[in-house]
């Protein structure tokens, strides 16, 4: 096999012709300045031809697609491998969707509970055990006895004195099942009930392929008071019928008197004391997705419906029906297990009591299970509960999840493509990220990762740094080679060392310096009294205003718990009016400081691929304007609406103002093709030959953010927009770039730049979480100039941060901890950054030591 990877001529987007050799079954970094194109050779580029590359290989269906499917602008890649992108929107806003869902643990844990579960009766507690077919047989002759001795209930109930006794064989499920009603009625049975309808085998029953449905098999007719103790041709037709229903894995067995009522007359798992019937336990009775094993009130939601937070008041929020809840390993049930840290459930498994004969059936299920658990907690995430909800993970969580997954797949010869994987990871655990990441070199993988962290650089094999520039002025392989050699001043493969920002501040001959001075003696503060949401341990502290915070500690420790459910919410509420729930706390004080309260976060600026930053910060309004105004549109009677995408008049009705095509691929993500029609530029023929000072509509939308403020220098509106963008980083950006396409960072930093464009009115405070998601070291001095800058005005930033460049140039700095998840949630330390550092027991105080000690 090729040792190599050999790219040559690669040009998508701001690419300028690169040929790079990178070494296979190695570390590989790509580092470089936001934009430099580091995303668009390694997802652009690697990956998109790898995935290509893969549908061709697939069935002929796959591949009638390929047609459509844009092949990267790369003259040729040889030696590429099967590739996988883990990258930052991995996890689901499905309310059903969890870290055990996504990782697959519950699906096994399913599993597990249904094979070497205990049940107990859910009416007395009393254990429950699975019954032979012939016991089952004894206990419906019994009970049928007990039916018609008694009270004479079912005697009224009957008019015909009569008793149908039904074996289920199939509950709920989807398809024709010509073959199984046919050989029911080979083995000598004459009737079914098909989803509650009396149905006979002697006629072509046709059911729909489509649909769930239930089949009950008729295994007698009773008449009331038939004396059955001894009937031995009943008892073997009874047990017949039995041993069908388990086999398809059914509870049994059912009677249904002739007025429709309907008697339970054993299942495989029945109480001794009181008769309580079990269904059968399998692995969709602990699924909440299925209608077997979810809440029947709640429908596996754990709230009254998706909109409401209101808990389920039938299973608590617990989202599976009573008997699923009652079937336990080592005294844990299902939701109690899942309820469980990552750290508790490793532990858990390795003490849980099981015999000799549990573990002979579980042991293949244990070793996956707890393999996951243990990958999970080697990258950091020991923290997380299983049944925390996707939608609520950090984009740096999902992608460590993925990540863990993946290692469990044991896959060899793959390239992994990784984008920032170290994001919303505390230095201290760094090292375990990166060992994970050498774990799936040693199997044989080749690993690329887009990042900027110190640590992860200094553990790859290769390194590539690209740029020199971002957008236009980036797009070059500015050195690359063994990182063991540029680190030692060796040379390189490709490039010189000497011109490598990122090589200049791993020297130290460029850096972040610290503040001269921090602004102190703030009279005015917030005060949080008693916060004790989720795993904060009931705090007390003060956040001084007009000063530049950094809320620090180790992932899980409570940072956004205090942060964005109880600070943020609270003073939103007050002064707002906004009604968020507010974490717990006793009170809050000092709001009467503020103005308002702004979050800036990490969520996308738009929900369609046709918001981007020239609509998002109003800048496009502007410009349909300006359009507008030029004498062709004037002569045609054009309005701005012409000038839209978004609405019919203008654009290209085709695509709908997309300039592309959604392809559902079904198997794969879906893939978006250029539109035929308009050729990807979004507008009608007409509308496109409206032009300001030479350009068109389309045009000015390709437009970097850098080149659209030199061409519009001339229009305050416009201009005093995109400066601001530029200032906070955003240079290479094109005024039309999807909101789809950009990271969290960006389009973070896209809102700072709005609120920056804004007219100042201090008394602010400024809310945001990890803003140097995606930002080089050099792109990092921008972002803190820009924060500072707010706090010169007499506003308050508040930022959630590991990065240590920012952390010192705070002027006030609250560390959580010690640990994560029930370990944390106490304020470790609180003070400047040189304060923080002596704090013994600080992991960030720690860190601190170091960066300042440079």
């Amino acid at each position: 096999m090729q040792d190599k990877i050999v790219i040559k001529g690669a040009r998508e987007h701001n690419l300028k012709n690169i040929s790079l050799e990178l070494p296979r079954n190695k570390l590989i970094v790509f580092t470089g300045l936001s934009g430099s194109g580091k995303s668009s050779l390694a997802f652009d580029t690697i990956f998109a031809e790898g995935q290509r590359r893969y549908v061709e290989s697939l069935s002929a269906y796959a591949r009638q697609f390929l047609g459509q499917m844009d092949k990267p602008d790369v003259d040729e890649i040889e030696g590429l491998s099967p590739a996988i992108s883990i990258d930052q929107k991995a996890h689901s806003a499905n309310p059903r969707s969890t870290v055990a869902t996504i990782t697959e643990i519950y699906d096994y844990m399913r599993v597990l509970f249904a094979r070497i579960g205990s049940p107990r009766c859910p009416r007395d507690g009393r254990p429950i055990q699975k019954l032979t077919v012939e016991e089952i047989v004894d206990q419906i002759v019994r009970r049928e006895v007990e039916l018609h001795r008694g009270d004479g209930s079912a005697k009224k109930k009957s008019q015909s004195g009569e008793v149908t006794v039904l074996a289920p064989v199939v509950r709920g499920r989807k398809g024709e099942y010509h073959q199984l009603l046919y050989d029911l009625y080979n083995a000598g049975f004459s009737e079914v009930r098909v989803d509650g309808k009396m149905r006979s085998l002697r006629s072509r029953l046709v059911l729909s392929r489509f649909r769930s449905h239930t089949i009950e098999l008729v295994v007698d007719r009773i008449p009331l008071g038939w004396p059955l103790e001894g009937n031995k041709a009943f008892r073997s037709r009874l047990a017949e019928a039995v041993e069908i229903a388990l086999d398809r894995g059914n509870e049994v067995v059912a009677a249904i008197l002739d007025d429709g009522s309907e008697v339970t007359m054993s299942s495989r798992f029945s109480c001794p004391n009181d008769g309580f019937s079990f269904p059968e336990i399998e692995p969709r009775l602990f699924s909440f997705n299925s209608p077997y094993g979810a809440c029947e009130f709640c429908h596996g939601i754990g709230t009254e419906s998706i909109w409401s937070e209101t808990i389920c008041p039938k299973c608590l929020g617990k989202r599976l029906r009573d008997e699923a809840l009652h079937v336990f390993i080592g005294e844990k049930n299902i939701v109690e297990l899942t309820g469980m840290s990552i750290g508790e459930a490793v532990s858990f498994f390795k003490k849980v009591p099981l015999t000799e004969r549990e573990q002979e059936i579980a042991s293949a299920i244990l070793k996956e299970v707890q393999g996951r658990l243990q990958f999970m907690l080697d990258v950091g995430l020991d923290y997380l509960t299983l049944n925390r909800v996707a939608g609520t993970l950090s984009g740096g969580e999902a992608q460590r999840i993925r990540l863990a997954s993946q290692i469990g797949s044991r896959l060899v010869g793959t390239l992994y493509i990784l984008d920032e994987p170290t994001i919303g990871l505390h230095q201290r655990d760094n090292a375990r990220l990166i060992e994970t990441l050498e774990k799936l070199r040693e199997l044989g993988n080749t690993i690329i990762v887009v990042e900027h962290d110190e640590d992860t650089i200094l553990a790859s094999d290769y390194l590539v740094d690209i740029g020199p520039g971002a957008g236009k002025h980036g797009g070059k392989i500015v050195v690359a080679g063994r990182t063991v050699d540029l680190l030692n001043r060796k040379g390189a493969v490709v490039g010189d060392p000497k011109k490598s920002l990122t090589l200049q501040y791993l020297f130290g001959e460029k850096e972040i310096s610290v503040p001269e001075k921090r602004r102190k003696d703030s009279r005015e503060k917030i005060r949080i009294v008693g916060a004790e949401e989720n795993n904060l341990k009931k705090i007390d502290l003060e956040i001084p205003l007009r000063r530049f915070v950094c809320v620090t500690g180790v992932s899980g420790s409570g940072k956004s718990t205090l942060v964005d459910d109880i600070l943020f919410r609270a003073v939103s509420n007050k002064l707002n009016g906004t009604h968020y729930r507010a974490g717990k706390h006793r009170a809050l004080l000092g709001v009467e400081y503020l103005d308002k309260v702004i979050e800036i976060d990490q969520s996308p600026i738009g929900r369609t691929p046709r918001s981007n930053p020239a609509t998002y910060t109003g800048a496009w309004m502007h410009i349909r304007e300006l359009f507008t105004a030029t004498e062709e549109a004037r002569i045609r009677g054009y309005k701005p609406g012409r000038f839209s995408f978004n609405v019919p008049g203008g654009r290209c009705e085709h695509c709908e103002g997309h300039g592309s095509i959604a392809i559902e691929m079904h198997f794969l993500p879906t893939v978006w093709v250029r539109c035929d029609v308009c050729k990807g530029r979004r507008f009608d023929r007409e509308t496109l030959e409206v032009v300001y000072k030479g350009k068109n509509i389309h045009d000015i939308l390709k437009m970097t953010i850098e080149d659209a403020d030199g061409f519009f220098r001339d229009i305050p509106f416009i201009h005093d927009k995109l400066r601001i963008l530029r200032e906070v980083g955003l240079d290479y950006l094109e005024l039309g770039q999807s909101a789809t396409t950009l990271s969290g960072g960006e389009a973070q930093r896209v809102k700072l730049g709005n609120e920056l464009a804004r007219r100042a009115t201090g008394r602010t405070l400024y809310i945001l979480d990890e803003p140097t998601v995606g930002l080089h070291y050099a792109d990092v001095q921008k972002l803190v100039d820009v924060l500072q800058r707010l706090v010169s005005t007499g506003n308050t930033v508040v930022v959630i941060e590991h990065n240590l460049d920012v952390v010192k140039s705070a002027d006030w700095v609250i560390d959580l901890g010690p640990e994560g998840g029930d370990r944390g949630g106490q304020v470790i330390a609180a003070g400047t950054p040189e304060e923080v550092a002596q704090k013994a027991g600080s992991y960030t105080g720690a860190e601190l030591r170091r960066v300042l000690k440079k």
